[in-house]
């Protein structure tokens, strides 16, 4: 990631504040400006840390780490180990459906109406959409069914499903 841009960006504005100034104080914005360079990046490159760390609480067992490279800015994200468990089977979860995808399809769903309201509330509180709440709901839902289907295909041995009486 190139900073320059960015610092570029901040000495224009700063020059465009001080535009409908006195003399004085545009010259001074004009010396501001030439040594801002080197502060910007290092407040720049302290924002990016401090994002990077959130994100790396956020993704543990993996991590986002900065790299510095000249002037450059890289982000190397590690991503966490498979998950086993005591049988050594792959319990890491499936991906998640891709909710950016632009096509959609239209369903009616009918709820009852104290189901109806409790969706309301709780889109509400997360400041979307009821549609955008049902379908991350509906696609939370789905994830553990892939991760025990993927688990089915993974065990050998003996082994029975169904009920007993």
């Amino acid at each position: 990631m190139e900073l320059s841009h960015y610092v570029s960006d901040l000495q224009e504005r700063l020059l465009g504040a001080a535009q409908n100034a006195s003399d004085d104080t545009r010259e001074a914005a004009e010396r501001l400006v030439s040594g801002i360079d080197a502060a910007a990046r290092l407040v720049l490159l302290d924002v990016l840390s401090a994002a990077a760390s959130e994100i790396t609480r956020d993704l543990a067992p993996g991590s986002v780490d900065l790299r510095l490279r000249g002037r450059d800015v890289d982000f190397v994200v590690t991503r966490p180990l498979p998950e086993a468990d005591e049988r050594g089977v792959d319990v890491t979860p499936l991906p998640t459906a891709d909710l950016s995808d632009t096509s959609s399809s239209r369903t009616t769903l009918r709820l009852p109406d104290a189901l109806k309201s409790q969706v309301d509330d709780a889109a509400a509180a997360d400041g979307v959409s009821v549609n955008t709440w049902l379908v991350r709901a509906v696609a939370d839902a789905l994830q553990p069914r892939q991760r025990r289907s993927a688990q089915k295909t993974l065990r050998t041995g003996d082994s029975f499903a169904g009920w007993a009486r």
